[in-house]
């Protein structure tokens, strides 16, 4: 559950990680090895040599850095900016942030309001969403390559759906110093003091997330540790969604995370989340299910799925309602 107000959390296990790093200039067969192992160790991992270029990734943080430098009266004029605010069911943090459908006419709208968001902004998003989808959909084949479906587009044509339900999202996190924060050691566990993105997993099927050069991430691959993330600018952090787990019937783990504030600097992340048509049907591929590993989780549409998700709040276990009785 997100907090409430900024309370430190220094109280709480911290241990530091370094997540696999997947090169993707790597030999194929070795390469599907590889982001098996990463989906199913740490449900996360970082991408190098990606094929989305760095002018590409410098004018979309360059317009949603403008963005967010603006009042805040101006920027509230957009129904997709919100701040504190996260969900509908009282979820709150230190964050401000622009949620928006990844298709085409809805990034083509912010020609129509330059007052509101900088002049360069439709065009900048757009190129970026078309490079970390291509990206997605990539990664996606060699997760099914390696997994061994005959089928290896069976989850990228879910995201290269014309109504495919992919979103994008800028958060922005200010600096919080605060009283507890005297020195200015800048180590993870010195800086990172408050909530700024609460405790929770991600609902779709992968999400492509870039951040600036501040640390925020964290991670938890065991109950009651979190383990912060190191950032690294020239990498795309890549993450198992819920939806993934289930058409992966289990394999791969969607794992909790959450972000944290920076003491002295101002954080950025933007996250591609790939998601499927409405109508989907979520469930694993023949081959992925045995009878020594039996259907972990029932049948369900993104459309059903996507409604419980907007109906808890946002540490919740949404995935457990969809298991079956047996798993």
């Amino acid at each position: 559950m997100v907090l409430l107000s900024p309370i430190p959390i220094r109280t709480e296990k911290i241990l530091p990680i370094k997540l696999p790093v997947v090169d993707l200039s790597t030999e194929r067969s070795m390469l599907t090895k590889l982001i098996v192992k990463a989906c199913e160790e740490y449900g996360f991992f970082n991408v190098i040599n990606h094929g989305v270029s760095c002018d590409t990734v410098a004018k979309m943080e360059e317009a949603a850095f403008d963005f967010f430098a603006r009042p805040l009266p101006q920027k509230k004029q957009l129904p997709i900016y919100g701040c504190k605010n996260i969900g509908f069911n009282g979820d709150m943090g230190e964050i401000e942030y622009l949620l928006l459908s990844a298709s085409p006419p809805s990034i083509a709208h912010f020609n129509n309001i330059s007052n509101v968001v900088p002049s360069n902004f439709s065009c900048s998003v757009s190129a970026y969403r078309d490079g970390v989808r291509e990206l997605a959909c990539e990664i996606l084949e060699l997760m099914a390559e390696g997994l061994g479906v005959p089928d290896r587009w069976f989850l990228s044509r879910l995201i290269r759906d014309v109504d495919s339900d992919s979103v994008l999202r800028f958060n922005h996190y200010p600096p919080t110093l605060n009283k507890h924060c005297k020195d200015k050691d800048m180590s993870p566990s010195h800086t990172n003091t408050n909530v700024g993105f609460g405790e929770h997993s991600d609902p779709q099927i992968l999400t492509i997330l870039r951040s600036n050069d501040v640390g925020g991430l964290q991670i938890s691959l065991q109950d009651g540790v979190w383990n912060p993330v190191p950032p690294d600018p020239s990498a795309f952090c890549v993450n198992v969604g819920d939806l993934l787990q289930v058409m992966t019937n289990g394999r791969f783990v969607s794992v909790r995370h959450r972000a944290v504030t920076n003491s002295h600097k101002s954080r950025m992340s933007v996250a591609y989340f790939g998601g499927p048509p409405l109508d989907a049907c979520i469930v694993a591929p023949s081959v992925m299910v045995t009878p020594q590993r039996p259907s972990l989780f029932k049948p369900f549409t993104w459309a059903e799925y996507k409604k419980v998700t907007y109906s808890m709040r946002l540490g919740e276990r949404r995935i457990d309602l969809f298991r079956n009785c047996t798993s």
